[in-house]
């Protein structure tokens, strides 16, 4: 699966770029991760952040091939996967991977 859209997220994708967060309930960097995600969406017009319980979905989970939380994944407009990281990101890393999307 290299593309998700409303159906598989739930939500519309932003209309510039999407982050989608794979998350599980007692993680503890998915908490810090949420924050700087969250932090970024709001400061790039367009784009969207998407929290995903994992557990919830695992088909989704298995699809994407998602071992570990947090996986974020970067979306361009259309929801094509353009990059991929499992762990804490750091914002700026979150930033220059929106570069790849946008």
């Amino acid at each position: 699966m290299d593309v998700l859209g409303p159906g598989e997220l739930g939500v519309p994708l932003g209309t510039r770029a999407t982050l989608v967060q794979f998350s599980s309930a007692f993680c503890r960097p998915c908490q810090a991760t949420r924050r700087i995600l969250a932090e970024v969406a709001a400061m790039v017009e367009g784009v969207a952040h998407v929290e995903i319980d994992a557990e919830d979905h695992l088909d989704l989970v298995r699809a994407l091939g998602v071992v570990k939380t947090p996986t974020v994944l970067v979306l361009d407009a259309a929801g094509r996967i353009v990059r991929r990281a499992a762990g804490q990101p750091r914002k700026v890393d979150v930033i220059a991977a929106l570069g790849h999307a946008v």
